[in-house]
């Protein structure tokens, strides 16, 4: 039968390495998914792999993508890295675009540019105050927070919907269920003209920047993470666990709000029910294969937005099922869990004669 053997040391090298094994066996379990499905492996590779790569409006396009993701998983790489499991970021990224769109729709087209800057602190807060509420009940109640974050989704999913299908509905929107569309001084400022990246990309990377510091060259950084990895420790040397979890939520909801309030405010330029599309629960995985490092889950949201832009492609020039993102994103994160277990452990063969022996002398 086979084993799991601990390895004495396990390779730095293939710890590096992980996450490029994890997206060749992807691709080589993609290419299978493929030909299994009647479709041309080298048409789908190219779908997910050069097509949103191939131009300047391309590359547009992935940062479009990207910067929810890079703002989302660097507020999740702080809380995995304190031991506090923040799954509700989807949820926290609703509230920041329905705060976001409280202020904007409120706007005219008089309204200074300025406005923009109150919309995204609004956003802030509103991811920030969706986060508390896991943080106050697992702080208060010790409720668990994978749970309680996850639940706020739903919630948030119904607040938007109740928005958006009653009080905020636009008279002139022929009952459909959005708001009206934001006035031009609430539009995020674009990065080039002709293109749709904004200066949410910007604000992405100066974040990845400011984690970066905070997490590997501030004192406050290192005391959130030993207070969320051991507690004990954090008290016998006066760090407080409360502390490191309140860091971990609120930085995480208002990052995640941040992310909602510039999708938008840039993108959309509305609300509707449509508002969420899994941005939340995507990071999750970009936050791991990027190995929790700032630097390492800008690349991943690249590599995740190839997904998203690849798997619309795929829909609309192949016939393949809306779902064939999801796959491929499950995929990858399945891969590196596969490969990160390889690199602690071992497989061995063992007979079931050696087992009963072994069994029996102990």
């Amino acid at each position: 039968m086979l084993r799991l053997e601990t390895r004495p040391t396990p390779s730095s090298t293939f710890v590096l390495a992980s996450p490029l094994i994890a997206l060749a066996a992807t691709v080589a379990i993609g290419v299978m998914l493929f030909v299994l499905l009647g479709k041309d492996p080298v048409q789908g590779l190219q779908m997910f792999f050069w097509e949103p790569i191939k131009s300047p409006y391309a590359w547009s396009e992935i940062g479009i993508k990207a910067t929810p993701l890079i703002l989302i998983a660097l507020g999740l790489s702080l809380c995995f890295r304190a031991n506090v499991w923040n799954i509700g970021a989807e949820g926290q990224y609703i509230l920041g675009a329905i705060f976001a769109g409280g202020i904007a729709m409120g706007a005219t087209p008089d309204s200074p540019r300025a406005i923009v800057i109150v919309i995204l602190v609004a956003g802030i807060v509103g991811g920030m105050m969706w986060a508390a509420i896991t943080a106050l009940l697992r702080d208060r109640f010790n409720a668990n927070e994978i749970l309680v974050s996850l639940m706020l989704v739903y919630v948030a999913e119904m607040v938007l919907s109740y928005l958006v299908y009653g009080p905020w509905k636009d008279p002139q929107g022929y009952n459909f269920p959005q708001t009206v569309t934001f006035a031009k001084p609430t539009q995020v400022p674009r990065l080039f003209a002709g293109l749709r990246l904004n200066i949410g990309l910007v604000i992405a990377l100066f974040a990845v920047a400011g984690m970066t510091v905070f997490l590997f060259r501030l004192f406050r950084g290192v005391q959130a993470l030993v207070g969320g990895l051991a507690p004990a420790a954090a008290r016998y040397a006066g760090f407080s666990s409360r502390g490191a979890l309140w860091t971990a939520l609120l930085t995480s909801g208002g990052l995640a709000g941040l992310a909602g309030a510039l999708e938008a405010t840039g993108p959309l330029g509305q609300l509707t029910p449509y508002v969420p599309v899994g941005y939340g629960f995507a990071a999750i995985i970009v936050a791991f294969v990027g190995r929790l490092n700032p630097v390492g889950i800008v690349f991943s949201a690249i590599l995740m937005s190839m997904f998203y832009i690849g798997g619309e492609l795929a829909q609309s020039r192949m016939q393949l099922p809306k779902s064939i993102t999801g796959v491929f994103q499950g995929l990858l994160l399945f891969t590196l869990l596969a490969a990160d277990t390889l690199i602690v452990y071992r497989v061995r063969w063992k007979s079931t004669a050696g087992a009963r022996i072994a069994g029996a002398k102990a």
